[in-house]
């Protein structure tokens, strides 16, 4: 039995879904349907038990069903191995998104330690061969899965820096105003980068041990600056205020993780992800997405819920079969998306099974 699953979503107008009710099993749900039914919909809904915007980076805003506007909500029950939790999280008048857990509002951070999610979705084809900030997502991800903390430092982070690139656009140059924010964005950015180099090293370990057909990635932190990073945030302190005067010119802050990019190699062949052909660089994704769940339960005795949209349509049965039986080798609760039930054939009976409809403007889902 998965050590995390969803028992019950329930999605109040949601994008597509007016009202959907969704009483789920521990195992992996196969939904399909037409494109615009709101599979991934559905997805994204899920995607919002866990901290931050969602697998499509939306505003609060764009979620809410139109014309309506009335807002969206999101309910569900969570198991996490022997307990139960009831999730809520909703948006009002396009405010951000609120969150309770147990009947106690709490902040984004807090769904970090209950639930863990992991997600590969069409516009991540794309990942090797576009901006850092994609994989950088990507890499941030990965590692809040293991390091539920991570969240809550990257915006301490974010916070500070926003502070001092204020001063770096105002062109003040009194060390004084920025002795202490670049002392709290050190701080911070060593655990960052800790966690990221750790996260790597667990995916690594986990693709190196494990028995797969998708190809392996071996995978490196690099930085845009290529400087050598300070492992003491004393040191890294004084990098920034050696950095200060270039950064002033440009207004903004040049150093530091958010400037962070994931490198990854092809093993087998040796050469770049990015340079891999575009079927090689879909079967790396699928890969880093298993040895991130392997790795994971290996280390906290807990597999995450995995996401997964239109992966099945890539491959072919015998890739569909192997994606299948890891995923139900792992104990993972997936949500799987697909536009026909013939590219579930191969989970049979180890699946839910479900219709996601739409018509005349309303969307239904039904099991199969």
């Amino acid at each position: 039995m998965p050590s995390l699953a969803v028992e019950k979503l329930n999605i109040s107008y949601f994008r597509s879904h007016r009202a959907i009710q969704i009483a789920c099993d521990p195992r992996p749900l196969a939904i399909y349907g037409a494109n615009g039914a709101g599979k991934t919909n559905i997805l994204e809904a899920v995607s919002l038990l866990s901290p931050g915007r969602g697998v499509r980076r939306a505003s609060a805003t764009d979620m809410v069903q139109k014309p309506e506007n009335l807002g969206w909500k999101i309910k569900a029950v969570v198991r996490l191995h022997d307990r139960k939790y009831e999730i809520e999280t909703w948006s009002e008048n396009g405010n951000s998104r609120q969150v309770r857990i147990d009947n106690k509002n709490v902040t984004q951070v807090k769904l970090g330690k209950i639930v863990r999610i992991l997600w590969l979705i069409p516009a991540m084809d794309r990942l090797w061969t576009e901006a850092a900030d994609g994989r950088r997502r990507f890499l941030d991800r990965m590692t809040l899965s293991f390091d539920a903390d991570h969240a809550e430092n990257v915006l301490i982070y974010e916070k500070a820096m926003r502070e001092r690139n204020r001063l770096l656009k105002d062109q003040v140059r009194d060390e004084h105003w920025y002795r202490a924010i670049e002392s709290q964005m050190a701080k911070a950015a060593i655990k960052i980068r800790i966690s990221r180099k750790e996260a790597l090293k667990l995916v690594d370990a986990a693709q190196e041990c494990s028995e797969t057909i998708f190809p392996s990635a071996h995978l490196e932190l690099v930085n845009a600056e290529d400087v050598e990073m300070p492992t003491n945030s004393q040191d890294l302190a004084e990098l920034f205020s050696q950095y200060r005067k270039r950064d002033i010119i440009v207004g903004r802050t040049l150093l530091g993780p958010h400037r962070d990019d994931l490198y990854g190699v092809f093993s087998d062949k040796n050469i770049p992800a990015k340079d891999s052909s575009t079927g090689e660089q879909k079967a790396l994704l699928i890969s880093l997405i298993l040895a991130n769940c392997r790795a994971l339960k290996e280390k906290t005795g807990t597999t995450p819920l995995l996401l997964l949209d239109e992966v099945a349509a890539h491959l072919d049965s015998n890739r569909r079969e192997a994606l299948y039986d890891e995923i139900c080798a792992l104990g993972a609760q997936a949500w799987l998306t697909g536009t026909g039930p013939e590219l579930f054939q191969e989970l049979g009976g180890r699946a839910q099974h479900l219709l996601a409809m739409d018509g005349d403007g309303k969307s239904s889902i039904a099991f199969k």
